[in-house]
């Protein structure tokens, strides 16, 4: 007589554990979200370079570059374009990748904040001071004629990021109330608020937010 028994397969569920400031990330290069909310990235000792990997520098070298170039769990080289990089983990700390450069992200939670250096270029933008012999004239030496520059400004923006979706947004108020609308409470309570007031209480709020939403991460 046979016995037909059902396979059962047993699935080892991950301890997760709430975010604390002594909660340290893995040192690696997180190639994307779903990575950072592992915990998983890719460690140092996977990635093809002369850099050394005890230099305090080595992630900002490594991500200086274009591509950077790792084994895969399989032992086979892979090119990652530095761009597409979500970002990187030093020393316990995360660093996202935003306007083509990694900034650390300073206050964690459900809701994070963070301050970028970006570099914006006004294509409009030309040299009163440039000179070229073919423009001498003066019918064709005016600022339509001139070659247009790539001169960029340099601003130091705060940015939110939605620890859900991974979503990188402004820190405004208009941000601000689409991130509290996962709390009708909180978001009613903020809407009602002046538009100077609630200028003056975004950070209260997302504290706020941060409190009643924790984070979990793996506890390895």
């Amino acid at each position: 007589m046979l016995l037909l028994c059902p396979l059962i397969l047993a699935q080892e569920d991950v301890a997760m554990v709430k975010y604390s400031p002594d909660y340290e990330f893995k040192n690696g290069l997180f190639a994307n979200f779903e990575s950072v909310k592992e915990n998983n990235p890719i460690p140092p000792a996977r990635i093809v370079t002369d850099e050394d990997l005890f230099d305090r520098a080595f992630y900002e070298k490594v991500t200086a570059q274009k591509e950077i170039v790792i084994y895969d769990d399989n032992g086979v080289k892979k090119v990652m374009n530095t761009s597409e990089i979500w970002g990187y983990s030093r020393n316990g700390i995360l660093y996202i990748n935003v306007g083509s450069a990694f900034h650390r992200i300073s206050f964690m939670g459900s809701i994070c904040h963070f301050v970028a250096t970006v570099t914006t270029y006004n294509p409009n933008y030309y040299d009163p001071y440039y000179y070229n012999p073919y423009y001498s004239n003066s019918y064709y030496y005016n600022r339509y004629s001139m070659p247009q520059s790539n001169q960029g400004s340099t601003d130091l923006r705060q940015y939110l990021l939605d620890f859900e979706t991974g979503d990188v947004m402004e820190y405004d108020t208009e941000s601000v109330e689409v991130l509290l609308m996962k709390d009708p409470e909180l978001a009613d309570e903020y809407h009602a608020l002046r538009n100077r007031k609630k200028k003056q209480m975004k950070f209260v709020f997302i504290r706020r937010y941060n409190e009643k939403h924790p984070l979990y991460f793996p506890a390895y």
